[in-house]
């Protein structure tokens, strides 16, 4: 019973109760008929027996009640065991119809349960379809109450994941102009004639500063653009994609190795190039630049689109693997470089929400020997 479906379940007990109620119909009809049918006795109270001999020293009155008798004890049993046989067989066909009557009713009656489970599931699996509602109509019963709670519970986070993209995409844009002026200033400062080579060297230390700034907000707004919904899609193929971005991106000294089959998806391909570019700049950065290399394949599978990045590198632990997709979090030192090297913490998170924004998902997994696995499906 711990296996069976709702349905099952309430099926089964109509079923149950209803074979419990005609057993016992049948029951006290079998007693009533049998009451009801005369009595085996002759005249002067001997009980005669419908299998006994007659004796031709018997009365011709006896000898004709038994017969009679005979006959009537036949007719009875006759009559209780069709009773019995039709009974059954009727209440079997009845029964039949009920659990079928009942599943129908069952299913009928968990229809808005499985109607909240079919949004849930929609909004689990595409992660975007918080703006989407159950909108149940009905009487205003427990389940009515349960949909109107969840489309409440879905309402408040829809606002609450929309203030949090609007407030990351405006501070990013407010943060962009001063970064801008800053890096105006400072590069007309040391172009200036005359210039000391300390204030010189202090205005390129503050560049640096100042493009890491950049490509933190950059990031950002990345990031809160790929977590909205995609309004227009066209036909891309990742293996186009992935072809342009390793000619363009320097290979510092790292070996690159290309089998890039047919993957065509529907996309925005400006968010798609920019996944793309962030996985190949992640496998170059996390490398050892002596012998390290990188491999990009391109696939379709299943009907989805496979982008795969393959890279040498240190070695990182299992447990590692989905926190190198959270925003702001990098690996160890070893594996991350110095400071001036070490990157900002949101290139896959990029491409996780790219991927989620797609219908795909994006998974990392510890390669042997060192380096990584990450796996992209659209």
């Amino acid at each position: 019973m711990k296996k069976l479906t709702i349905r099952a379940r309430l099926t089964f007990l109509y079923s149950a109760l209803f074979l419990v109620a005609g057993g016992v119909l049948l029951s006290v009809t079998y007693v009533l008929v049998e009451r009801q049918l005369p009595s085996q006795k002759i005249s002067g109270g001997v009980a005669a027996s419908a299998d006994g001999p007659i004796s031709v020293a018997d009365p011709p009155s006896v000898q004709l009640e038994r017969v009679f008798i005979g006959q009537l004890n036949d007719i009875r049993s006759e009559t209780l065991n069709t009773l019995l046989t039709q009974g059954g067989i009727a209440l079997l066909i009845i029964l039949t119809g009920a659990a079928v009557i009942a599943w129908l009713i069952a299913g009928r009656a968990l229809q808005p349960l499985q109607q909240i489970t079919d949004t849930a599931a929609r909004i689990a699996h595409d992660g975007r379809g918080l703006h989407e509602r159950i909108a149940l109509e009905g009487p205003q019963d427990e389940v009515k109450r349960l949909s109107d709670t969840f489309d409440q519970m879905l309402a408040r986070l829809d606002h609450g994941f929309d203030s949090q993209r609007r407030f990351v995409g405006n501070a990013s844009h407010e943060l962009r102009t001063p970064l801008a002026l800053n890096r105006a200033l400072v590069e007309l400062t040391i172009t200036r004639p005359g210039v000391s080579d300390d204030a010189r060297q202090l205005g390129e230390s503050l560049l640096k500063v100042n493009e890491r700034h950049e490509r933190l907000i950059e990031g950002l707004l990345t990031l809160a653009d790929s977590e909205s919904e995609i309004a227009e899609r066209s036909p891309v193929d990742l293996a186009d994609v992935a072809s342009h971005v390793l000619d363009i991106l320097p290979p510092n000294g790292i070996l690159s190795s290309r089998q890039l089959g047919p993957a065509p998806c529907l996309g925005d391909p400006i968010l798609l190039e920019r996944l793309v570019q962030n996985l190949i700049e992640n496998a170059v950065k996390h490398n050892v630049p002596k012998d390290g290399w990188i491999n990009v394949t391109t696939s379709t599978v299943d009907g989805r689109a496979r982008l795969t990045v393959i890279n040498s590198g240190p070695a990182v632990p299992g447990y590692e693997m989905e926190t190198i997709f959270q925003p702001f979090r990098r690996l160890g030192r070893e594996r991350t470089g110095s400071l001036a090297t070490r990157g900002l913490g949101l290139g896959l998170s990029i491409v996780r929400a790219i991927a989620h924004a797609h219908g795909g998902r994006a998974t990392a997994a510890p390669r042997p020997g060192g380096g990584l696995v990450v796996t992209v499906t659209l």
